[in-house]
């Protein structure tokens, strides 16, 4: 079993809060890089969400 399959099994029954995560670190790197590089970051958060399997509730909008 993988590290990735792990991860996974944490996860399980705690997908709202993984995808807050997600969206929290996000938003932590735009404030301390000023929104420089906010494409490059919401590519990472939507791989980041491809890779663990989750549809975050937001996946459907644009990005910001």
């Amino acid at each position: 079993m993988g590290m990735l399959d792990k991860l996974k099994g944490l996860m399980k029954g705690h997908e709202e809060q993984v995808d807050r995560g997600i969206d929290k670190g996000g938003d932590y790197v735009d404030e301390r890089t000023q929104d420089k590089y906010r494409s490059q970051v919401d590519t990472a958060q939507e791989k980041l969400r491809e890779q663990l399997g989750e549809q975050g509730p937001d996946q459907d909008q644009p990005p910001r």
